[in-house]
């Protein structure tokens, strides 16, 4: 099993279950060598994976400073880990996820973020457990000082906005979150079940079908035919629509990508 190990209490917990469980686990650490002060970290998950007989593997990327840091280090990761990597998320990662992708305008598959147990394991566990875990067995865990830099948003959202709604609710909204995200999972299934019998080359299907279901075959069309890495924002998918239903016959997307309508066909043109 390959775990994504940052060094922090999340990861650290990961590698250690799962080494409990008895999987041949190998420890993946990325410095981004974006703080200065990152050499200890593959040190540090080097003797968690050898004290737990974990392997260990080191990588490094490189991320400039400049705006989407975030996202941008995220990317950078997953390039160089393997494909089947598995990560330390927890349910409170999931419910910060969820409340980021709303502020974002995302559709129901970004309200139900971090759906694969197999791919994160820990999704169902608290941050507080991971935390618990690594004090009990006095492991030393990296502190990322960015976790508490207010300029990402992340940040804002789990020490602003979850601690308000947890008091303006007066309960824990993690969990209500949760098993929100997991209603919109099963209705996005259904919903793609339903698109996926539409043909979305097909003009005249398109614009026939109900709203919903059209906007979704598109926007799968849409993702099936670039590769910006994201989905189509809601105006560049309405704007496909007004092609299906003949109001135009070509329209910009995104990227320099347009979509274009001939004899009732569409087609997904590149730059």
């Amino acid at each position: 099993m390959a775990c994504a190990v940052s060094g922090g209490a999340d990861s650290s917990a990961l590698l250690v279950l799962a080494c409990a469980a008895g999987c041949d686990a190998t420890a993946h650490h990325v410095d981004h060598g974006i703080r200065p002060d990152t050499e200890r970290e593959p040190t540090m998950v080097a003797a968690l994976a050898d004290r737990f007989g974990a392997g260990f593997v080191a990588h490094t990327a490189q991320v400039g400073p400049g705006p989407n840091l975030e996202a941008r280090a995220r990317q950078a990761r997953f390039a160089l880990l393997p494909e089947d990597i598995v990560t330390g998320h927890t349910l409170d990662d999931r419910a910060e996820t969820m409340l980021l992708n709303l502020v974002r305008g995302a559709a129901r598959k970004g309200l139900s973020p971090l759906r694969s147990s197999q791919r994160h394991p820990l999704v169902r566990l608290r941050r507080a457990d991971t935390v618990e875990l690594c004090e009990r067995l006095e492991i030393d865990v990296v502190n990322d000082p960015s976790n508490d830099d207010p300029s990402f948003r992340r940040n804002r959202v789990r020490h602003e906005l979850l601690p308000l709604l947890n008091d303006i609710s007066q309960r824990d909204v993690v969990a209500l979150l949760d098993r929100q995200a997991d209603i919109f999972a099963d209705e996005d299934s259904l919903l793609d079940a339903l698109a996926a019998e539409i043909d979305p080359t097909d003009a005249k299907a398109v614009a026939e079908a109900p709203r919903p279901l059209a906007r979704r075959a598109l926007r799968n069309f849409i993702c099936q035919e670039w590769d910006l890495g994201h989905p189509p924002g809601v105006a560049a998918v309405e704007r496909a629509l007004q092609v299906a239903s003949g109001t135009a016959t070509a329209c910009d997307l995104e990227g320099g990508h347009r979509i274009h309508r001939t004899h009732q066909k569409l087609r997904v043109l590149p730059p």
